[in-house]
């Protein structure tokens, strides 16, 4: 997994249409860091529980999870429009002001649903732990698609008159 993510992160600017990820610099090199930190971690978690037989602690991949929410929510404040990396709906690609709106929103949306699923992780049951994940990461997900799309029809309206 780690190596798979290294290689994804190292053919990714080659095939960038409009090279942006080039004009990045070091932020993709940061991000590509994390990814493959991350999955050697998760890795390790796997195999692990591979050879003892059981998930016996899957707080811990809740809580990694969480931070990894909050470390990107955190990081897309600072990322460019384009083509990979980022919110990237039709509106958000179309607008630089609505990707800067929604990267604003995306960033506090990941740090709560971060924050929210570490805590939950720590202090409620498993079976718990498992929907509320699934729950917080579906809502951290559309709230800034859909914001994205209100904000577009916004700009498009204010145009027009």
């Amino acid at each position: 997994m780690p190596g798979l993510t290294y290689l994804i992160f190292s053919l990714v600017p080659l095939i960038d249409p409009k090279k942006k990820i080039q004009t990045m610099g070091n932020k993709y090199n940061n991000l590509k860091f994390l990814m493959v930190v991350f999955m050697a971690a998760l890795a390790l978690f796997i195999i692990y529980s591979v050879k003892e037989q059981s998930i016996a602690n899957p707080t811990f991949i809740f809580v990694a999870i969480g931070l990894l929410y909050v470390l990107l929510g955190n990081y897309m404040k600072t990322i460019k429009a384009n083509y990979f990396i980022g919110i990237r709906t039709p509106w958000t690609l179309e607008s630089e002001s609505v990707w800067e709106k929604t990267h604003v929103l995306a960033v506090k949306t990941c740090f709560i649903g971060g924050l929210s699923i570490i805590i939950s992780s720590i202090i409620k049951n498993k079976e718990f732990n498992g929907i509320f994940f699934i729950a917080i990461t579906i809502i951290i997900s559309l709230i800034p698609l859909i914001y994205s799309y209100i904000e577009y029809k916004k700009l498009k309206v204010n145009h027009e008159n």
